[in-house]
């Protein structure tokens, strides 16, 4: 059974940074992308980014690109995203996924909230 546990979430001034975490269990991930996805009230849910398990290739949404940074830890099966010069519109529940071709399997979430 594959699980994502995120963790690492709060409450932040703007401009502030906050780093993430998610960690997977349940089996191994060399084919797989993690992704990590945020979705505020009212709002749809938004890719942020995503890193490939095998080569760490990177890929970010126009609205976190120079800010956010994804990283792995293949040893310790974790995905980090380190936010930093947050703004209050970064306030939202951050999830990590996992999947080859479509994300199949999704943390709880984390909420992030960013104070003006």
């Amino acid at each position: 059974q594959v699980q994502l546990v995120e963790s690492g979430g709060g409450l932040v001034q703007a401009g502030g940074s906050l780093r993430l975490s998610c960690a997977a269990s349940g089996r191994t991930f060399s084919s797989y992308t993690i992704a990590w996805f945020r979705q505020s009230p009212g709002k749809e849910r938004e890719f942020v980014g995503s890193i490939s398990w095998r080569g760490g290739s990177t890929y970010y949404a126009d609205s976190v690109k120079g800010r956010f940074t994804i990283s792995r830890d293949n040893a310790k099966m974790s995905v980090y995203l380190e936010m930093n010069s947050l703004k209050p519109e970064d306030t939202a529940v951050y999830y990590c996924a996992v999947g080859v071709f479509s994300y199949d399997y999704w943390g709880q979430g984390t909420q992030v909230t960013v104070s003006s």
